[in-house]
């Protein structure tokens, strides 16, 4: 990512399937995400939420709502998408519902800042010659 282009939103269901949304509808994807950022939102030992989660996200997918011509590039996207599921499954435990402004700052900041660093590192590293020496064990 070179930081001039839209990101792509995705939700996975608990095997890991990537729910998205665009111009085309929803889509389930089991492979192409492998290089994105991911963001958890919920821990894993909660199988019961994880149950719900992944019945929830199918039902929410399939509404009308998320039909290809209701798409609109800035205001009915791939992020609004991801965000309505979120707010459905926190509504649905009795909690605010989070704005546009909320989640970005809470979830998705933190974890692209994270990736922008590995990315500039990573692109330092590659454009000079380094050789990486591992360091001698300690003694014990």
């Amino acid at each position: 990512y070179d930081g001039h282009s839209d990101l792509h939103v995705g939700i996975t269901n608990s095997k890991g399937v990537v729910y998205n949304y665009d111009q085309e509808g929803v889509h389930r994807a089991g492979s192409g995400w492998e290089q994105c950022i991911s963001v958890p939102l919920v821990q894993p030992d909660m199988e019961e939420l994880l149950q719900h989660w992944d019945d929830l996200l199918e039902e929410f997918s399939l509404e009308e709502a998320w039909l290809p011509q209701r798409y609109e590039e800035q205001q009915h996207n791939c992020y609004t998408f991801a965000l309505a599921f979120i707010n459905r499954l926190r509504q649905g435990r009795g909690r605010e519902p989070l704005s546009k402004a909320q989640f970005t700052e809470r979830f998705l900041i933190p974890h692209t800042r994270e990736a922008s660093r590995y990315l500039t590192l990573h692109q330092e590293l590659a454009h000079r010659d380094f050789y990486i020496v591992p360091l001698p064990e300690q003694e014990q």
